[in-house]
């Protein structure tokens, strides 16, 4: 029997590179066309298009809605002279001052403020009586430190204790200043954390239900066998990390479009310290970063679990981790130049999230290209750390994949000869 040519020498093995890009297209396109992601999408949008529903309506009716007042029950005249002095205060005051009006029946003989209030007539949130020497105000206990103050100010304007004339002042505008550009930058720190922590814990853990559901079909063994596992690892990341770019894309068109919608009705979000591509850019990244950590952690704690009930008993402590990680980020951001916040830039897990913080308050671009490179590097470790903890445990340090390949070169040989 003549051998054909090559037939007893084993095929070259795949680069790490070109056995991940395998897995990472397998897994993205199965799951990217599967029915199970296009609900996934639609559960989010419908919580965006919910949640800016109810904004508006609840806008709307906050608006609508009638201020409560503060009423009146004094003398004719001193009712009068509080009502011209409220108008004269709230013209200057604004907003500041709650609408004050005169009590209908505050001259019937047994008039009780406390019974008018607690029959809910009118819509009175608290009810001034006595004189303007001595007002007297009637509410509920929360309410009355809030008005004491403004009705003794309106009390003693009447009385003509206080100026109800007051001078012109002269204004000169700027485009900014030093406090404003810094509460408006802490703003959008603030809300830039936020939404990377919900994006980055609502789609990391389809990482470790993809590798639960293949651990259970044996899929995950015969990949093991046939590349490395850190290939297979990074793969599965960098495939759920394209699936869930998708996905934030998807949701951002469509949160793109409702603030079209919106127009003018939205709040403006601060300008950040790098600008906003940058900003946006570096947010992407980030993303990314924080996706592949946690990502990591998930496929680590995956191959401790057989089963669904497995992976949550174990995954609930990294959730709470991940929390914990996301409110020391938070609290490193208002300490700026600390120890504190350098722990949550060099610490892996909070440093995405303490970059971007750092992105919106400080400018310049070269401290991101080197904590992304640390960043890129403690995935390096992580995912080589879980590859090695899946064969230990899963793999049996290699023997069930060893006894494939043993198998699969004995046939050959039996071939061959």
């Amino acid at each position: 029997m003549t051998p054909e040519p090559n037939q007893g020498q084993p095929k070259a093995r795949l680069s790490l590179g070109q056995a991940a890009f395998v897995v990472a297209r397998r897994d993205f396109h199965a799951i990217l066309f599967s029915r199970a992601f296009l609900f996934f999408l639609l559960g989010p949008v419908f919580m965006i298009v919910i949640a800016t529903i109810s904004g508006s309506l609840g806008n709307r009716i906050s608006q609508e809605a009638i201020n409560p007042e503060v009423g009146v029950a004094m003398s004719a005249p001193d009712t009068a002279a509080m009502l011209a002095a409220h108008e004269k205060l709230a013209t200057e005051l604004g907003g500041s001052m709650p609408p004050m009006s005169a009590v209908a029946d505050a001259g019937d003989p047994g008039f009780d403020p406390r019974a008018v209030l607690e029959q809910r007539r009118g819509n009175y949130a608290a009810i001034v009586t006595g004189t303007l020497a001595e007002p007297v105000l009637t509410g509920p206990k929360d309410q009355l430190p809030y008005f004491s103050g403004r009705v003794a100010l309106v009390a003693a304007a009447a009385s003509g204790k206080a100026p109800v004339e007051f001078p012109s002042v002269a204004t000169q505008t700027v485009s900014t200043s030093a406090a404003n550009e810094r509460t408006g930058q802490v703003l959008t720190a603030q809300l830039g954390q936020m939404l990377l922590f919900l994006l980055t814990m609502l789609l990391a853990g389809m990482v470790l239900s993809n590798l639960v559901e293949e651990k259970a079909n044996k899929i995950i063994e015969i990949l093991a066998a046939a590349i490395p596992m850190d290939a297979v690892f990074f793969g599965k990341l960098f495939a759920m990390l394209g699936v869930s770019l998708v996905g934030i894309g998807v949701w951002g068109s469509v949160g793109g479009a409702l603030m079209l919608l919106a127009g003018q009705s939205l709040p403006v979000v601060p300008t950040p310290a790098v600008g906003w591509p940058a900003f946006l850019a570096l947010g992407v990244v980030y993303f990314g970063m924080a996706y592949l950590l946690l990502g990591s952690l998930f496929l680590s704690i995956g191959s401790m679990a057989a089963t669904v009930r497995e992976v949550q008993t174990l995954s609930m402590p990294v959730t709470m981790l991940q929390l914990a990680v996301f409110f020391f980020a938070s609290y490193a951001m208002s300490q700026p130049g600390s120890a504190v916040e350098w722990g949550a830039v060099i610490f892996p897990f909070s440093s995405p999230f303490a970059m971007l913080a750092r992105a919106a308050q400080q400018a310049g671009l070269a401290q991101h290209l080197v904590a992304i490179v640390w960043q890129g590097l403690s995935v390096t470790l992580l995912v080589r750390a879980g590859g090695r903890m899946f064969r230990k445990r899963v793999m049996k340090s290699g023997n069930a994949g060893g006894q494939v390949k043993r198998r699969w070169w004995n046939r050959r040989t039996a071939e061959a000869a």
